[in-house]
Parts: structure tokens; C-alpha cells; sequence
């Protein structure tokens, strides 16, 4: 049954990790600016607030599933708050030697947290997908690391990108930052409008 209902959601869960989002977005730009040693810490920040965001919301669906539509609502503006933080941060980044605080595990970690996108993906899987063929809580928190491994597979693969265009970007740091912080901005404004 787990694996009928993953077949049932992956081309919805890939499509969603796949696409520019704040967590994408920010791994790119973190292995782009510090490389794969550095950039690490704010992946695996990333990656461990992505996973305590898939149990929580699993929980959220099982147990209070009437309340969650309403979080998400007033989490969209604290979520494009803190995108549009992000953005005027990476907007007023210097090139990397006269970088002052690099991207952290913590910023990367509690972007989860506001990041709307992956509220709103895990609400759909658990409500759409889970929920109807197996209501188990165990179920549900299952699927959460599923998830997590899909969503973790998209931000990896946009951090690779990061790390291949690593010169290209020094070389082009001011453009590349404009660039960024535009789509980021973009993100947060999706999040009030949508």
C-alpha cells in the first residue's frame, strides 16, 4: 500500500521540489557563494527543518485538520516576510573573500518553518493522496521522510547547479545576487497573492 500511494503522489511532490522555492533557491545560492564544504551546513539546516516540517504537518492533518487551513493563512505573511528578509540579505551580499556571516545551518533550518511552498506540499500529499488510503498516523510520518527525501533530492540538485556555475557566479556576484533576490521576491509575493 506505501508504495501505491507514493506512485500516486510523485509526479506531484517532483514537480513541486523540482521548481525554483525558497529552499531551492537558498542552496543554490549558499554552495554557489561558499562551496560544498561550507554551503553543507545550511543544506543540512535545510534538510532537517524540511523534515520537521513534514512530521509536524503530518501530525497537524491527523489531529487538527480543520485548523490547518487557517495557520497556513496567517503563516503566508510571516513566510514572505522572512523570503523577503532573505532577499534584501543576499541583495546586500558582498563577494565572497569580504563576506562578513555566511548562510547558516539556522537560517537554512528556519526558512522551513515560514516556507509556505512545502506547508501547502505537505498538506496536499497527507490530505490528498495519504489520508484517503491509510488515516494512520505512523502512515503519515512515513510518508513525511518520503517526502523529505524527494524535496531534499530537489534543493541537492539546485545546489549542484550552485557549485557547477561556483566561478561563473564569483565572476558575475553583483548580477547573480539582483537575480536571486528578484525570484525570491517573487516567491514572497506568490505567497501573499496565492
Amino acid at each position: 500500500m506505501f508504495f501505491s500511494i507514493v506512485l500516486s503522489y510523485l509526479a506531484y511532490t517532483c514537480v513541486t521540489a523540482f521548481t525554483p522555492g525558497p529552499n531551492n533557491i537558498l542552496a543554490l545560492y549558499a554552495v554557489s557563494r561558499e562551496g560544498w564544504r561550507k554551503g553543507l551546513r545550511t543544506l543540512l539546516g535545510i534538510t532537517a527543518g524540511f523534515l520537521c516540517v513534514m512530521l509536524l504537518a503530518a501530525v497537524f492533518c491527523y489531529e487538527l485538520a480543520a485548523l490547518l487551513p487557517a495557520a497556513a493563512g496567517i503563516l503566508k505573511y510571516f513566510g514572505a516576510a522572512y523570503i523577503l528578509w532573505l532577499a534584501v540579505q543576499i541583495l546586500r551580499s558582498r563577494p565572497a573573500e569580504q563576506e562578513v556571516q555566511p548562510v547558516s545551518f539556522l537560517k537554512g533550518f528556519l526558512l522551513e518553518f515560514v516556507n509556505v511552498k512545502i506547508i501547502l506540499y505537505a498538506v496536499t500529499v497527507y490530505t490528498g493522496y495519504v489520508l484517503p488510503h491509510d488515516p494512520s498516523l505512523p502512515a503519515l510520518l512515513l510518508h513525511g521522510v518520503c517526502l523529505t527525501v524527494i524535496g531534499a533530492a530537489g534543493f541537492f540538485t539546485w545546489a549542484a547547479a550552485g557549485g557547477l556555475l561556483q566561478r561563473l557566479i564569483a565572476r558575475y556576484t553583483r548580477p547573480f545576487n539582483i537575480a536571486m533576490a528578484v525570484i525570491l521576491a517573487g516567491c514572497a509575493l506568490s505567497l501573499i497573492l496565492g
